[in-house]
């Protein structure tokens, strides 16, 4: 398992997912605390190549050892490849969930609705209010 760790060079969505900018392209996974709320994550059913995701709408799931539980996209854009990796060994999610534990790659459609998603900050502020729920 990884280390508890929210890179302050993402944006957060409020399902925790993350989104990293690259360009018009963007890399998306799930934080460390949904892979460790998730436990040891057994199954990936990505969407197909080719696809397109939309913002706060589900595009896949993880399957762990206590539940089944959708994946949120974070932005909206088409899928132009998937972590085929994560699919042959979904376990990457738990011990790399910001590096090899990445699950798909989008062609954004809107690269500037990115930055209306959570800072660092702003994220880890969101996680203590849910503990406070």
């Amino acid at each position: 398992m990884a280390d508890e760790s929210y890179p302050d060079d993402l944006r957060y969505h409020r399902e925790h997912d993350w989104v990293r900018v690259e360009g018009d392209e963007a890399i998306f996974g799930i934080t460390w605390f949904a892979q460790d709320a998730l436990g040891e994550v057994v199954f990936y059913e990505p969407p197909a190549v080719g696809s397109t995701v939309s913002a706060d709408a589900t595009y896949g799931e993880l399957e762990s050892v206590k539940a089944v539980s959708d994946i949120y996209a974070p932005a909206e854009g088409e899928v132009i490849a998937v972590n085929e990796a994560v699919v042959a060994s979904p376990g990457l999610v738990n011990s790399d969930p910001y590096g090899e534990g990445w699950l798909l790659r989008v062609r954004l459609a809107n690269p500037d609705a990115v930055g209306a998603l959570m800072d660092q900050a702003a994220y880890t502020a969101y996680l203590a209010g849910l503990g406070d729920a």
